[in-house]
């Protein structure tokens, strides 16, 4: 099925450089580094929007892309992005209600590729951790250089956990003065408990300096980067 993001829009010029610099960091991961989870502790710190972006400057890049939307409790990328048509998601397939062909959507965005969530399920940690979901890694593997997977808040639902174990490398998304340091802490500790090697953190929701673009983006993103934050430096999403 091919299918169009109405809403999609264009990142300005400062956030559209943080993805490629997340892009770049990722890359620098090793190339053994190819299906990443993205979560968060709590929501709505926009690791939604961070996950998709990254797949999208990823395609951006000349890589072939699987975006999947495995945060089937509560997901938001259908109407963020205003997917065009309906769709049979991830939830069908991990049911056994259809075939993988029929959950892989191509998008109207060049190398990308993604699977949506489908219907709401009431068991999601249960789906996500059965053989189908091994099937449907192991078949990505083969068919796409990358694959972004949005999972639920790691501190409110123990998916992602569950997700991480089967990739190669998660990514936390922190809003800036939102969470706590101990709760971050504690989705750290679940994650190494799934074995899942943890890339770094996004930095999500950073109010850039009035200083000029050269003065305050690249001396406020850099300057954090190196100076005080996490592995991966920060993001200026707003959302």
């Amino acid at each position: 099925m091919k299918i169009n993001f109405e809403k999609k829009t264009d990142l300005d010029f400062k956030t559209n450089e943080a993805y490629k610099t997340l892009r770049t960091n990722l890359f620098f991961s090793g190339d053994d580094v190819r299906v990443i989870s993205v979560t968060s502790s709590v929501p709505n710190e926009g690791k939604s929007v961070v996950a998709f972006n990254l797949a999208n400057s990823l395609a951006e890049d000349g890589k072939k892309v699987l975006y999947i939307d495995a945060d089937i409790r509560k997901s938001v990328t259908v109407v963020r992005y205003g997917v065009d048509v309906e769709t049979k998601g991830l939830a069908h397939f991990l049911s056994g209600q259809c075939s993988l062909d029929d959950v892989i959507c191509e998008t109207n965005v060049e190398n990308l590729s993604a699977v949506f969530t489908g219907q709401v399920a009431p068991n999601p940690a249960e789906l996500l951790g059965n053989d189908y979901f091994k099937q449907l890694l192991d078949h990505s593997r083969e068919e796409f250089d990358y694959v972004i997977i949005d999972c639920p808040p790691l501190g409110s639902v123990i998916d992602a956990a569950i997700v991480a174990k089967q990739c190669d490398g998660a990514i936390i998304v922190i809003e800036t003065d939102n969470v706590s340091y101990k709760v971050v802490q504690r989705v750290k500790r679940q994650l190494e408990q799934s074995g899942c090697r943890i890339l770094g953190a996004v930095l999500n929701k950073v109010e850039m300096g009035g200083k000029g673009y050269y003065g305050g983006y690249y001396g406020g993103y850099y300057g954090k980067y190196y100076g005080s934050y996490g592995d991966y430096g920060n993001n200026d999403s707003s959302k």
